[in-house]
């Protein structure tokens, strides 16, 4: 069996999509698949009239339905 067949979920990341054969993934592990740094903050893009969601390291994203639709944010640097 071919192993492409087994990657059935799709998500983006910073408008690059991503495929795994897992109905969802961790904000770690979704850092570590699109290579973003450990320091940056990932975003759930909210649908409709939905706001946008700060994924954490731990928050567990599904991806059952729909694409989802990530961006990363690099650290604030506040003060100077």
């Amino acid at each position: 069996m071919n192993d492409q067949s087994q990657l059935k979920y799709h998500f983006f990341v910073d408008d690059k999509k991503y495929d795994t054969a897992q109905t969802g993934l961790t904000g770690l592990q979704i850092k570590a698949v699109a290579n973003v740094p450990a320091a940056y903050q990932l975003f759930l893009e909210g649908q409709g009239e939905h706001p946008d969601e700060a994924i954490s390291d731990g928050t567990f994203v599904s991806f059952d339905k729909e694409d989802k639709k990530l961006y990363s944010v690099p650290p604030a640097t506040f003060g100077g």
